[in-house]
């Protein structure tokens, strides 16, 4: 018997995807691929994707662990190797005693984001993040029914959020702070006297701070510290994708205050089951010596590509208005040069053949004013993206 088919559905999606806005990179990924696709080169300085891939160490302990038939689920926190690796590193980098059991491991930094607004999250509740975010922080936020309160931000602010404004924004309705630092889209990080007094200030209302990390280890100006120093309260999320190089590995860990720990340990249970187990495997070779070792020279390169694009673009005419400090973007002020970020961003795709993402991902404020520019790819590619980039400006002021 042939079941019936109809062209649409005819039951009701859940009111919460009103709240979920289109990523802006994505499309123009789209757009680029289809230009791929009739013979174009296209420079992709849009995605934050690192160009470099999992060391040897990593892809040889992955094979290990698939050779050994060590592919079965895991604990839900995951393995005790790689908790133990990460604490371990904790105490390496930073100085910080951080126990295995307040590690719950997850399947990329999404999925924690994921567990802790699942604990954290009330309908109707606020939490506090500046304009411009990573816009799937606030989508996490709306997916359990709370209100991502985004405070401008801007220059002045390094694009971040200062106790005086979480002071001034905080209601009735406010549970807590996510903050990112280093920080998507800007490259900027919050000060560690700062940072302290927010959280501070976040405590003082009984609130929660989770602090994004995952760029922590693409910090390039200051030296490393961890938001963890300020507090067993603080919650902190970091990934394997961006130092590490493994992004489609989709790996990456909470640490969570030590009574919570079980809490979360039920939600990832029942959200996720476990990581993946080839990827945990392999992840704990990210913290043996050699390793490290190509991660730093590569953190290296990055900084070398920072310091070579943000003159470049402030060449070009764009203006930086702050200098980031880690991970691996610009945010850039593109006002000098359209007044309309997204339209010349789809401008400098098609004539340019160059993917650069506007500021409409990350925010509101002042959003049509500036680009995000990726450096995570070659100096080879960011030099040839310059030369298209001036003349396609030289032919626009003419």
């Amino acid at each position: 018997m042939t079941p019936d088919r109809f062209s649409q559905p005819d039951f009701p999606l859940a009111s919460r995807l009103a709240n979920i806005a289109p990523f802006h990179v994505m499309e123009l990924a789209k757009m680029a691929a289809d230009l791929e696709r009739q013979g174009r080169h296209i420079i992709h300085m849009g995605i934050g994707e690192p160009d470099f891939t999992a060391p040897p160490p990593v892809i040889e302990a992955a094979g290990r662990a698939m050779s050994d038939g060590r592919l079965q689920y895991t604990a839900a926190t995951g393995i005790p190797a790689l908790r133990e690796a990460i604490s371990r590193h904790y105490q390496q980098v930073y100085g910080l005693d951080i126990k295995p059991g307040r590690i719950v491991v997850t399947a990329g930094a999404s999925a924690a984001l994921l567990l802790a607004c699942a604990a954290l999250v009330e309908k109707g509740s606020e939490v506090l993040m500046p304009d411009p975010s990573y816009p799937c922080n606030r989508h996490f936020v709306a997916a359990f029914e709370g209100q991502a309160k985004m405070i401008p931000s801007g220059p002045q602010e390094r694009f971040q959020l200062s106790e005086e404004m979480v002071r001034a924004h905080w209601s009735e309705a406010t549970r807590g702070v996510l903050l990112a630092s280093p920080s998507n889209p800007t490259g900027t990080s919050i000060a560690h006297d700062e940072l302290a007094k927010i959280v501070r200030a976040v405590r003082e209302k009984g609130g929660f701070t989770i602090v994004d990390e995952i760029y922590q280890g693409l910090t390039y100006d200051t030296s490393p510290f961890s938001a963890l120093s300020l507090g067993d309260d603080v919650i902190v999320i970091n990934s394997f994708s961006k130092y590490f190089n493994m992004t489609g590995w989709r790996l990456g860990w909470l640490v969570v205050p030590e009574s919570l720990a079980p809490q979360f340990e039920k939600l990832a249970q029942n959200l996720f089951i476990c990581a993946s187990s080839i990827a945990q495997h392999a992840a704990v070779a990210c913290f043996a010596p050699e390793s490290i070792a190509i991660y730093e020279q590569r953190k290296a390169e990055f900084k070398r590509r920072r310091d070579y694009i943000v003159p470049a673009l402030e060449g070009l005419g764009f203006k930086v208005p702050v200098m980031p400090d880690g991970a691996f973007y610009v945010y850039a002020d593109c006002s000098g040069l359209s007044d309309d970020a997204d339209r010349l961003t789809i401008d400098m795709l098609h004539q340019a053949g160059v993917v650069l993402v506007p500021g409409l991902d990350f925010g509101v404020h002042a959003a049509r004013r500036y680009i995000r520019v990726s450096y995570a790819t070659s100096m080879e590619n960011m030099r040839l993206a310059v030369e298209r980039l001036t003349a396609f400006f030289s032919t626009r002021q003419q």
